[in-house]
């Protein structure tokens, strides 16, 4: 499916501890997506704002498209306002960009390159948007670096209170 589904859809407050706010998918678009084995999207908010994001079940067969306060502020979305929503399949590698201090951090260090692949596609994503979500780049070669060393230090595990620790240093 390379064509993107639109819909409109009113934005909700969560009521779980997970996430603060969330756009239900209807049925019927939320099953073309799963139907391809396709949970990671890229969703594009009021022809403005694109982000990668995963359709993530709510229960009873629902899912839902998670809007962080970043987006919700930047697009004046409020609890019941409406959104109109733009979601194509994600192919991307990770689900999330490769910040070029990390690609760079781990071609040079064929280990760190190796542990950090032998991760699971979530735990990818985590280390990803932990070094790309920083504007500075001296931060993010900082965590670059910080992430390789942890996971070599640590047999390729990943402790995050310790990961946490390692970051403020």
């Amino acid at each position: 499916m390379e064509e993107s589904l639109q819909f409109t859809s009113i934005l909700e407050i969560s009521t779980n501890k997970l996430w603060g706010a969330h756009l239900p998918v209807p049925h019927l678009i939320a099953q073309t997506f799963l139907a391809e084995d396709a949970k990671r999207v890229i969703c594009t908010l009021n022809e403005k704002v694109e982000f990668q994001c995963a359709l993530v079940p709510k229960g009873e067969g629902v899912y839902c498209i998670v809007v962080n306060k970043k987006i919700r502020d930047q697009l004046g979305l409020k609890e019941g306002s409406t959104a109109r929503v733009s979601l194509k399949k994600d192919d991307s590698e990770y689900g999330l960009p490769m910040p070029e201090e990390l690609a760079e951090v781990l071609a040079q260090d064929e280990e760190g390159n190796r542990l950090f692949h032998g991760l699971t596609p979530g735990k990818l994503r985590t280390l990803l948007y932990i070094v790309g979500h920083v504007k500075n780049t001296d931060v993010r070669i900082s965590r670059a670096f910080a992430i390789v060393e942890h996971l070599k230090a640590n047999g390729g595990k990943i402790n995050y209170k310790q990961l946490h620790e390692d970051l403020k240093k």
